[in-house]
């Protein structure tokens, strides 16, 4: 899923305004990767539980290897998402 789509998704979601969700997403985006880059756990259900288990710096990026723990129970309720993504 790229960007675009997800700021599409939440638009039709929510009936938002495609103007007022994209900064929205962008900055939870920019968040969630420093977060990840500082090797932060995140706990986002029903995204799930991130934990970064190593970190290989680059060049030109870091490489992170992580470890997504998700319940069953919150893969059940988002099937629907699942296929709008495909």
């Amino acid at each position: 899923m790229k960007k675009v789509e997800l700021v599409n998704l939440i638009v039709e979601r929510t009936g938002m305004k495609k103007k007022d969700v994209k900064p929205v997403v962008e900055a939870t985006l920019e968040v969630l990767g420093e977060a990840i880059s500082n090797g932060q756990e995140l706990n986002l259900q029903p995204f799930g539980r991130i934990k970064v288990n190593n970190t290989k710096d680059l060049a030109n990026a870091q490489v992170h290897s992580v470890r997504i723990r998700q319940s069953k129970a919150s893969r059940s309720n988002d099937d629907e998402f699942i296929d709008a993504a495909e």
